[in-house]
């Protein structure tokens, strides 16, 4: 998902975008997990306590977690804040805006606002922070795209099978809370198929209850679950659409992934989207007769789509995680100035 490739690709690049500092420095990696967690990490902390305790319980978690560190980067708000330069990750505010995402940390906005910045991931995030949260100065660094997607094959007939996709499909990858619109996905859907009885659309993404009821027993749609890492640039290159249909994203990495891999993008004219898009997918109202007519306008075949898809591929590749740690480390080398 979106924030864990963040963490991924940020922590990996972190020393090297240091290198050409006047000082050097030092990265370390605290890989926190719940205490029941089987993920692997190198520190164990009750995780749900800490995020609901007080502040000043928070902080003394912080000072431990976080001592002899000169700048301390929190790439989730459930991590206690840190004594010295604390510097926090913002991708955006759905904790706060939407009832059915998990509950926001009680003390993440104060803590945010206290912090000596607050990184966010495109200017819309930034916008939301200064005026929903009351954050002052964010710093927009925008995600990279993983060169994968890049260079991906197209599936083989293997997968394709496995998937349920002999022939051409839509791909919506991503959660099922209420903000990725897959109503207005599910109710469009019928009409899409009117238009083009060939396409499959699959769906990707951990199996929930809203995903499965609203799609039970719909002609030409697969539902593939959480599916590995590794198959997913394949899954994006063989699409001949993907759809983000999302009410509210913060950044929206399917989009870039899927220009990329040299797909037509379908995405809601909503949030993040038409920032991330740039002008390079084909921007609909969120509702099922605007998503529909787009999913048809994207799959028609017509000779223009091949320059917005070339146009795509340009943009995307702006997107570097380079450059994204790049940004990262510019913040850090400030508000290391100033402590």
């Amino acid at each position: 998902m979106g924030a864990q490739a963040y963490q991924a690709q940020v922590i990996a690049r972190a020393p090297e975008a240091l290198l050409d500092s006047p000082v050097p420095w030092r990265v370390r990696t605290l890989e926190v997990r719940s205490m029941r967690s089987a993920l692997p990490g190198n520190r164990r902390l009750p995780l749900g306590r800490i995020a609901r305790a007080s502040p000043t319980v928070r902080r003394a978690v912080g000072r431990m977690l976080h001592a002899g560190d000169t700048v301390s980067h929190r790439m989730a708000l459930e991590l206690p804040p840190s004594p010295h330069a604390d510097v926090v990750t913002l991708h955006d505010v759905v904790a706060w805006r939407f009832a059915d995402e998990s509950a926001p940390v009680p003390s993440a906005i104060d803590e945010l606002r206290r912090s000596a910045a607050v990184v966010c991931v495109s200017a819309f995030t930034a916008a939301e922070a200064v005026h929903f949260l009351g954050i002052s100065d964010p710093h927009v660094v925008p995600n990279g795209v993983d060169p994968r997607y890049f260079d991906a094959p197209l599936p083989t007939a293997v997968q394709r099978r496995a998937w349920g996709a002999d022939g051409p499909y839509v791909l919506h990858a991503g959660g099922a809370a209420e903000r990725k619109n897959l109503a207005a996905l599910a109710e469009a859907w019928p009409a899409v198929r009117r238009a083009r009885p060939d396409l499959t659309l699959l769906l990707a993404g951990p199996p929930h209850p809203r995903r499965s009821a609203l799609f039970h027993n719909m002609a030409g749609v697969r539902l593939l679950g959480r599916l590995p890492d590794g198959d997913m640039p394949q899954l994006v290159a063989g699409a001949a659409a993907v759809v983000v249909p999302s009410l509210y994203e913060g950044f929206g990495l399917p989009v870039l992934e899927a220009m990329a891999a040299n797909v037509p993008v379908v995405a809601a004219n909503t949030s993040s989207l038409p920032e991330v898009a740039a002008g390079h997918a084909i921007l609909v109202e969120p509702d099922a007769a605007s998503i529909a007519q787009g999913l048809t306008d994207a799959t028609s075949g017509d000779p223009a789509l091949s320059s917005l898809v070339r146009g795509g591929r340009m943009h995307a590749a702006e997107f570097t995680w380079e450059r994204s740690a790049a940004g990262h480390a510019a913040v850090w080398r400030a508000v290391a100035d100033q402590f």
